[in-house]
């Protein structure tokens, strides 16, 4: 029979081999999540998120007949009794969508704000989204997020007969957001058939591009994609706001009050 002693030695030749092992391991398991930290590092950009304040952008030099169209109080109901559509999605041009809706309220009409149904992507895409997603659509500022804003209905709970016209705000990814959406397309083509108002600020016309009714139409856009726009059949002009039948459009921020004002006039008209 071995001695005590060298029975404890060899108990704490094991205890302390295993806690080698152990530490070995570990290391290597830190060594790899380090590894991985990096190269997590080297894929994620920093996070500087800068909103511009709409006051700013009303404040800015040459936008003066857009702050006063804001600022000055409107007297007249002239759209009272009309239901208008804005078509949606996350990506939105804030002052676009919030601007044009501001001032319909205030002539008396209805607006509901409608967005495609909540379709998350794939999970191996590895995205998340928070749960104001499925009741709520991103806005942002020139590509920046800025907020989020609560929509009415879903693109496949409307239809024609429920609205008078349907405007589209712009934002870089809004209308491409918009574009793959079937119930989107199928309902912009129903209004067009309609001969109802369709109104597309900034990107947005690219939507009516997918919807395939721009052939022989004259409009504008915002400028990197007049290209598109051409390609479509459509007759591009650079101007604030182009009206062709049915069909208003408009190119950019700074253009928000002509926009509104004519989808306002085309209204009044009919």
């Amino acid at each position: 029979m071995k001695p005590i002693y060298q029975i404890l030695m060899t108990g704490l030749l094991s205890i302390s081999s295993v806690v080698n092992i152990n530490a070995q391991t570990n290391m290597k398991a830190e060594q790899g999540k380090s590894y991985e930290l990096e190269v997590i590092n080297q894929l994620t950009t920093s996070t500087a998120v800068v909103n511009m304040p709409v006051s700013q952008l009303l404040n800015a030099p040459g936008n003066e007949a857009m702050k006063a169209f804001f600022f000055t109080p409107v007297k007249e109901k002239t759209l009272q009794g009309k239901k208008i559509a804005v078509i949606a999605a996350d990506g939105f041009e804030e002052i676009e969508l919030t601007g044009p809706v501001w001032y319909f309220k205030q002539l008396g009409a209805s607006v509901d704000i409608v967005a495609p149904k909540f379709n998350p992507a794939p999970a191996r895409y590895g995205l998340s989204y928070p749960e104001m997603s499925k009741t709520h659509i991103m806005a942002i500022q020139y590509l920046q997020p800025a907020g989020w804003i609560k929509f009415d209905r879903t693109a496949d709970q409307v239809k024609v007969s429920d609205y008078d016209a349907v405007f589209i705000p712009g934002g870089a990814w809004n209308p491409d957001n918009l574009r793959y959406d079937k119930d989107v397309i199928k309902f912009i083509q129903d209004f067009n058939k309609s001969g109802k108002l369709i109104a597309a600020i900034c990107h947005a016309p690219v939507v009516l591009a997918s919807a395939d009714i721009l052939k022989g139409r004259k409009l504008t856009g915002y400028w990197n994609i007049q290209v598109d726009l051409k390609n479509a059949g459509g007759t591009v002009t650079d101007e604030p706001v182009v009206t062709d039948g049915n069909m208003i459009t408009s190119r950019h921020p700074i253009d928000v009050a002509d926009f509104s004002r004519a989808v306002e006039d085309w209204l009044i008209k009919k």
